[in-house]
């Protein structure tokens, strides 16, 4: 059980890797730093968005309209945080 609850973890963190990268690559479009005409940019650019849009898209209607601010991104971040603590928090507590 612990192997499964380890897995999830590394997985969790993982996703919030992803969720940094997606972020940093929404703003390097917007600045016009990375061209997603580019094939190869786009490809990854739109590969980000399809892995994080599904997380992000249910905490957008919930959130208040703060002027073009998106701050989806942090309320996963907070989210995947809290539930790694949770699973350490169960790991240490089967180990005491």
């Amino acid at each position: 059980m612990i192997s499964l609850v380890l897995l999830i973890d590394q997985i969790l963190h993982f996703y919030g890797w992803v969720v940094i990268i997606a972020v940093v690559l929404s703003w390097l479009v917007n600045f016009e730093v990375i061209n997603v005409r580019n094939q190869f940019a786009g490809a990854i650019v739109r590969m980000f968005y399809s892995l994080t849009e599904p997380v992000f898209r249910p905490i957008r209607r919930f959130m208040p309209d703060l002027g073009g601010i998106d701050i989806s991104p942090i309320v996963v971040l907070f989210g995947i945080f809290f539930l790694r603590s949770l699973i350490w928090e169960y790991l240490l507590r089967g180990q005491v």
